[in-house]
């Protein structure tokens, strides 16, 4: 362990482990499978990059994706680690070139595709090298239980035959316990240690609001964080481009980013928004994973996500660097009818169709939670919490309105019409509107006609939503929407059960310009905040040159601690947070040049 320290401090410029990793260096410098669930930010990388320094060898990287496998390496290498990569993005002859450096042991980490690995030849190559260590990245994507399961990951249950005295750490931050399970079953066999860190982000502010107009409410909020990078999720390629458009032609600068887009356009807007500050990225569930850009203020879902995991896992890209940061969900009743009709159309076997309604579930109970949501989505991965005071239900505690009148007669006039009709339709009789399709059917001469009228109808599709979210109503998913009475909705009616709904409010989100500005949490004084600012600008410059989004080079954790230390001297630039010997001999001298032109020395 003495060594791992030495390690983590001369090479990465960290003084200490964080909470969680030193368990899982000990264990796998022991030689024991790992699986670790650590949250977001917590330091997953460094749980295996540490040991595999220590011991020697060869470690092999199961990474996911090409763009992050090259900023992992090349952050490696600015540390003075010799890391490497073979991927499709490199020409054959420098993969080539890279692997002769691996099989004459000139590389410590190799970061690889699981199915540029989980092929004959690679395995065989592999298996004439000091394999020291195999760590997986993203392992959640092997498991069917999971929400992000690939394919191409399934494969990796074999490699504990092909090295069977051979340590494999798998790393996630999104894993329920079947998923976890699952992941140390086809791994290990069952043979290894889990080490669960938490799942909670207190700097993320959680909050869910009903759809309503959903490009103004987009517009509002991006507004509130002009300046600043963030991510909007859309569930369809038209409506990416749509939103970016419209975010666009409000001066905001947006990228689309789909799975119908070329690949090279992608991987363009992609780099642009981890180089570029103030980018807004514009994206379906294909864009996200790996993708570790530190400053992420804020995540904008317009629909509802597919699960509690799948969510948990957007929201996760905000505010890795553990400053304040904001997610927002859209949500109505389509969502839930989509959704339920994604799930039912898959080619896949009942119980799992049975099983991501069952997540599904989960999720719409979240967004209706009239409690902590932090509280709602902490209890999800069985970790019990207190209220967070960091949520838009904690901050602007919902009113609980006895529902049991307005909910029979809701039920009454859906039984009444035939048990067909959508939420649109329904609002309108419970509102006494004067429609054709009321006058068609002759809705009008219903008992429930007009019995909302006093509620208003955004409240009144809030209660129905309510009452689908609990169980009382059914959509027909297979259809248009329709809404039916279920089992538990006709108890209700005969009043065998209590129902009460949320009040719904205008969202008390500050307006763009009479929101506070975010300060860092380090507190920094006017003046040093100036000189960390130039010295972001030269570490802008530095990754240009380079051609590696800026925090390859340093964190923002760092540039504030050496906005405060002002170090003159390599001795005292090593002393910085986050600085290793490696960067300081790279990056000292020209940090230092910004610090002394600004102290006019």
């Amino acid at each position: 362990m003495s060594q791992a320290l030495s390690i983590l401090q001369n090479t990465f410029g960290f003084q200490a482990f964080r909470p969680g990793q030193e368990d899982v260096v000990n264990t796998l410098l022991a030689g024991q499978n790992v699986l670790a669930v650590m949250p977001t930010g917590a330091g997953k990388s460094l749980c295996f990059q540490v040991p595999a320094l220590v011991q020697g060898g060869l470690t092999v990287v199961v990474s996911p994706l090409v763009a992050l496998m090259e900023d992992q390496v090349a952050a490696l290498k600015l540390a003075g680690v010799e890391a490497e990569t073979i991927n499709s993005s490199r020409s054959y002859d420098a993969n080539v070139a890279i692997w002769r450096r691996v099989a004459a042991g000139q590389v410590s980490l190799l970061y690889i595709s699981p199915e540029r690995l989980m092929t004959g030849r690679m395995i065989s190559a592999l298996a004439r090298l000091p394999v020291t260590m195999i760590a997986i990245d993203e392992a959640h994507c092997i498991s069917r239980w999971g929400p992000s399961f690939r394919p191409d990951y399934e494969e990796l249950a074999k490699l504990r035959e092909h090295f069977p005295d051979v340590a494999i750490a798998a790393m996630t931050a999104t894993a329920d316990d079947a998923t976890q399970n699952d992941i140390v079953a086809r791994l290990f066999g069952g043979k290894g240690k889990k080490f669960v860190s938490g799942f909670d982000r207190p700097n993320i502010r959680l909050g869910v609001e009903l759809r309503t107009s959903w490009k103004q409410q987009l517009l509002d909020f991006v507004k509130t964080h002009a300046d600043e990078s963030g991510i909007v999720y859309c569930l369809s390629r038209k409506k990416t481009e749509e939103a970016a458009l419209f975010l666009n032609s409000n001066g905001i600068r947006a990228l689309p980013y789909h799975a119908g887009m070329d690949a090279n356009d992608r991987a363009e807007h992609q780099d642009i928004f981890m180089t570029d500050p103030a980018v807004v990225m514009v994206a379906t569930i294909a864009f996200g994973m790996g993708i570790d850009k530190p400053d992420v203020r804020y995540v904008f879902h317009a629909n509802l996500p597919s699960s509690m995991e799948a969510y948990y896992q957007e929201i996760g890209r905000a505010g890795r660097d553990g400053e304040d940061a904001e997610v927002l969900m859209l949500y109505g009743l389509d969502d839930i009818r989509m959704r339920r009709m994604f799930i039912d159309q898959e080619d896949t076997a009942e119980d799992h169709k049975r099983r991501e309604h069952r997540r599904l579930d989960q999720l719409i109970a979240f967004c209706e939670a009239s409690s902590c949501r932090r509280q709602s989505l902490l209890a999800y991965f069985d970790e019990p919490s207190q209220p967070c005071g960091n949520c838009d239900i904690c901050l602007n505690p919902p009113t609980l309105v006895d529902g049991n009148a307005i909910a029979a007669d809701i039920l009454s006039v859906i039984d009444g019409s035939g048990q067909v009709f959508g939420a649109v339709h329904i609002v309108d009789i419970l509102s006494a509107a004067n429609t054709d399709k009321i006058r068609k059917f002759n809705h009008d001469k219903l008992p429930g006609f007009g019995a909302g009228r006093g509620l208003g109808k955004d409240q009144l599709r809030a209660i129905i939503r309510q009452l689908v979210a609990a169980g009382y109503l059914d959509l027909d998913t297979a259809g248009h929407g329709g809404l039916s009475v279920s089992e538990k909705g006709y108890k209700l009616a005969r009043g065998s059960d209590v129902f009460r709904y949320r009040e719904e409010k205008k969202s008390t989100r500050p307006e763009a310009e009479k929101r506070p500005r975010k300060t860092l949490s380090t507190g920094l004084s006017e003046v040093d905040e100036e000189l960390y600012n130039l010295l972001k600008v030269r570490r802008r410059e530095l990754a240009q040159e380079r051609n590696v989004p800026a925090y390859v080079i340093f964190a923002d954790k760092t540039l504030v601690d050496m906005a405060d230390q002002k170090p003159r001297n390599e001795a005292a630039f090593l002393e910085v947070y986050g600085v290793g010997k490696s960067k300081t001999e790279k990056f000292a001298a020209s940090f230092m040049a910004v610090i002394a032109e600004f102290l006019g020395e």
